[in-house]
């Protein structure tokens, strides 16, 4: 079987690559945007939570490892479930993914005012988020090292911020490390109330989309040195590196504040806790911080979403009058300017017309949604055929795709009792791709759709 072309640059490390991708987890944001959503719902158990979902997040990545290694092909998660579990299955993961990374650019942008108009009250806005977007596809649209290093400057600054919040709670510290273990909720008395175990368990979904995005490394699979052996590292690393990033400034707060039940009666809790332990300079320059995470994660998003926009045109996935412009790479930046352009158009669509709340329901169970068909590629890909099939091999499978498929069932049925409609959107946007493929490629799999070998290079 033929292979795809090397149209984009292989120039990234394995530390270029984690840089980009730990951009796309911006753990900063996480610890101010999602993170807080745990804290409030356990208190101090949190921490627990938190590193359950860590440990949930772990066996995923060993799946998100195991199948770039066989399949390091810059579409991602769509490439695994065509060649694995069939094209139409394939097609739809291809649209829910790039659906939700769309919406998910406009949703983390629209935050970017949230936290700049702490430093300049006239950029609160929801024009600001816009503006974001349109200069980060304009950055994302360069050489990929250049945006290598872009993120990783704007990553150092995400990292200081979280190192002076984390600081500020050490120093501080108030109260027992039992506190970690023992959930509870501020009641309507305004005290503390303890909460179900059972509650701790239904919020580790929170967690794992504030680790979301270490499977992203992937996507720079045909830009990365030595791919084959690179990807499965770069994962895992990131991975680890979002989870101690989450985790320990979360520690900080719960032992560093001086009341739990004030930290959880104000709805921004982590600046709350900079305010009461460092004063307001402290909390302004944090959250120019944590703008500056914001803006990078966007900028990591949109670079994904173009490689996966690249590469479903190139497989074909589109009418030739636009997929071929969009498959196609330029020739001075060696990156899919016109995939990258489009995602970013698209992103300022939504952010402008669709409303907020319609872009939180709308991306709300997708990611469980992929994680679970990762998981069932996963438990199937050491019965299909490879030449790299030992460049990385999950340890102890196949326990952990079980795991992630046993608490995804256990996320999606909480998450059914809450709101089902995320889930049926999700479900809902995949039967579409379905559709599409039957309707349109299935006639045409002579030329669309063939699913070429994974590209390796001489350093794999």
């Amino acid at each position: 079987m033929s292979s795809y072309k090397q149209e984009l640059s292989r120039e990234l490390s394995l530390r270029q690559n984690i840089l980009i991708t730990l951009s796309a987890v911006t753990p900063a944001s996480s610890v101010f945007i999602i993170v807080p959503a745990v804290l409030l719902a356990v208190g101090g158990a949190s921490v627990m939570a938190m590193a359950l979902g860590g440990l949930v997040a772990l066996f995923v990545g060993m799946c998100y490892a195991e199948l770039s290694a066989r399949y390091p092909i810059s579409g991602g998660e769509y490439t695994w479930a065509a060649r694995i579990l069939g094209k139409p299955i394939g097609f739809a993961v291809m649209l829910l993914t790039l659906v939700t990374g769309v919406l998910i650019i406009a949703v983390v942008a629209l935050g970017t005012g949230l936290y700049l108009g702490v430093a300049v009250s006239g950029l609160s806005g929801s024009e600001v988020g816009l503006v974001v977007i349109v200069l980060s596809t304009i950055v994302a649209a360069l050489r990929i090292k250049t945006n290598a290093w872009v993120t990783g400057l704007f990553l150092a600054v995400e990292l200081l911020a979280i190192a002076i919040f984390t600081i500020l709670g050490f120093i501080n510290i108030s109260r027992p490390i039992s506190t970690f273990w023992t959930p509870e909720a501020l009641g309507s008395s305004g005290m503390m109330e303890g909460v179900s175990l059972g509650l701790v368990v239904s919020t580790i979904a929170v967690a794992l989309f504030a680790y979301n995005g270490y499977g992203q490394a992937v996507y720079y699979a045909e830009e990365t040195k030595g791919a084959t052996k690179n990807i499965g590292r770069a994962i895992m690393i990131s991975l680890g590196v979002a989870v101690v990033v989450e985790i320990v400034p979360l520690m900080a707060v719960v032992l560093g504040t001086g009341s739990l039940e004030k930290l959880l009666a104000d709805p921004a809790p982590m600046n709350y806790f900079l305010i009461e332990r460092g004063g307001e300079t402290v909390n302004t320059l944090v959250s120019l911080g944590i703008a500056i995470a914001i803006i990078n994660a966007v900028i990591a998003i949109i670079i994904q979403m173009a490689r996966l926009m690249f590469s479903a045109s190139r497989d074909g996935s589109f009418p030739d009058v636009i997929g071929k412009p969009m498959g196609s790479i330029n020739a001075k930046y060696q990156t899919p300017v016109v995939a990258t352009a489009v995602v970013g158009t698209a992103s300022v669509l939504v952010g402008a017309f669709v409303p907020f709340s319609l872009l939180i329901l709308a991306s709300g169970a997708s990611l469980i949604v992929i994680y679970a068909i990762v998981a069932v590629a996963a438990l199937r890909v050491r019965s299909m055929g490879s030449s790299h099939q030992d460049a990385y091999t999950m340890p102890f499978w196949p326990l952990p795709p079980i795991i992630v498929i046993v608490a995804i069932i256990y996320i999606a049925y909480q998450g059914v009792l809450a709101d089902s409609r995320p889930l049926m959107i999700a479900v809902g946007t995949m039967l579409v791709g379905v559709v599409y493929y039957y309707i349109y490629i299935n006639s045409r799999t002579d030329s669309r759709w063939t699913l070429p070998e994974a590209l390796h290079d001489h350093n794999d």
